[in-house]
């Protein structure tokens, strides 16, 4: 599942378990749609690691300052 479909999913779960108010027989909407967020939360961290370990996600922006002795005045 793509970063994409995670977000769609945790985004129909919070449809369900808050904008609406249904009633059907035997299946509870609410659980239902807190089961899909966190279906979705996780897949979102499961993509997050494994893109790391692909290099699909750049690693954060770090800068190496690098002080040379001739520069420093005593």
């Amino acid at each position: 599942m793509s970063l994409g479909g995670c977000i769609i999913l945790m985004a129909v779960g919070a449809i369900l378990a808050f904008a609406t108010d249904w009633h059907m027989k035997g299946v509870n909407l609410d659980l239902v749609g807190w089961i899909f967020m966190i279906v979705g939360l996780i897949g979102v961290f499961v993509f997050r690691s494994i893109g790391k370990r692909r290099g699909l996600i750049p690693p954060a922006n770090r800068t190496t300052v690098i002080e040379d002795e001739r520069d420093r005045r005593l």
